[in-house]
């Protein structure tokens, strides 16, 4: 079974993110941020570190427990939700670091992400979209390493294995923290390449929070500039890649 190449499937799933506060102790890290809904498309998260793009990640995935607003999923109520009650509902976060099981196969790890899968298709009723051959298919170089253990890989590989098997967990809206971070040119343009795929095609929604504000515009549709946990900027990617006082001020190019 191949994923479906989205001509005529409707727009992805709306992620409705009003007003969220977080909190580490009395430190604000977050601050009264709300994300315009663009489903179907990607949504770059940017500003210099300390900015709470990863805070909002984790409080949008269950990691963090807001003080306000609202995370909702297609209309369902996801504030304040464990992780993995989130996650079931199709919410696939992507932390920072590659979270690879390096014990485990590349094989053994994807099917983890399958056994989710499984369980979110059975629940809802649907067809999965996703199995081990269509994210081999996408992500050709891990097809000849499928038995490799996960301590083998390249740092290239690794993020490609863990954003695979968050597709095979059969999310509507995917969440990526720093997936260029320490890695090749080469290799990042190829992970972005994909990235524009699943959105175009598949219909997924990615919420991606990037140091690279340069390659995250470009692979955008829309950008939010957060700076000491507040929005300072909302615009369509190509916008804020043309202010270049925006671009100084925050982004760094």
């Amino acid at each position: 079974m191949s994923a479906p190449d989205g001509v005529g499937t409707p727009l992805g799933t709306e992620l409705e993110i009003e007003h969220l506060s977080a909190a580490y102790g009395p430190i604000t890290a977050l601050d009264d941020v709300s994300l315009p809904s663009r489903p179907g498309r990607i949504t770059a998260v940017l500003g210099a570190n300390g900015a709470g793009k990863t805070t909002l990640l984790r409080t949008i995935s269950g990691l963090v427990r807001p003080r306000t607003g609202h995370v909702r999923l297609g209309g369902r109520a996801l504030t304040g939700a464990a992780p993995e009650a989130i996650a079931a509902a199709g919410i696939a976060h992507v932390p920072e670091g590659r979270g690879v099981i390096t014990q485990l196969t590349v094989e053994e790890n994807l099917r983890l992400g399958a056994l989710l899968g499984r369980r979110r298709a059975k629940a809802t009723g649907q067809r999965g979209h996703w199995d081990l051959g269509a994210v081999l298919e996408l992500f050709p170089a891990l097809a000849g390493r499928r038995r490799s253990p996960g301590d083998t890989l390249s740092g290239g590989e690794r993020q490609m294995l863990v954003i695979g098997r968050a597709l095979l967990t059969e999310p509507e809206v995917l969440l990526l923290d720093e997936p260029s971070l320490g890695l090749a040119p080469r290799v990042v343009s190829q992970i972005f390449d994909v990235l524009r795929e699943l959105v175009d095609r598949r219909a997924l929604t990615v919420v991606l929070v990037e140091q690279n504000a340069r390659i995250a515009l470009e692979v955008a549709d829309l950008g939010v500039v957060l700076a000491l946990g507040r929005v300072v900027a909302v615009d369509d990617a190509s916008s804020l890649a043309a202010d270049q006082a925006l671009r100084h001020a925050y982004l760094g190019f």
